[in-house]
């Protein structure tokens, strides 16, 4: 797993530009996490990538106008433990006790 660190400005699609470069390259999205830090914004992504993709996407994203700073590290991760907790979908359906307990 890799974790990608990208600032950004936030420009009309820029988000989408980066975003866009992972998936024309049929990479599973992980995760990904976008936040404002301070006069730009942030955005974390979790891959799982090849050495190669992992060159392709650090070059894509640099010569995208609005990208500020890309950066790369190793997930350190254990098996199952996520950067981050994701919410589940809004698809997920209640089962059991919980659904019994948001009707109530």
């Amino acid at each position: 797993m890799q974790m990608f660190h990208i600032r950004y400005r936030n420009a009309q699609g820029a988000l989408m530009r980066i975003l866009n470069a992972i998936s024309r390259r049929g990479i599973d999205l992980t995760s990904v996490h976008a936040e404002a830090r301070g006069q730009e914004y942030a955005v974390t992504v979790l891959l799982e990538v090849t050495h190669k993709q992992i060159g392709q996407l650090c070059r894509e994203w640099s010569s995208i106008v609005d990208v500020v700073d890309v950066g790369s590290s190793a997930a350190s991760l254990g098996p199952g433990q996520a950067a981050w907790e994701p919410l589940p979908p809004s698809s997920a359906s209640i089962s059991g006790q919980s659904a019994r307990a948001a009707l109530a």
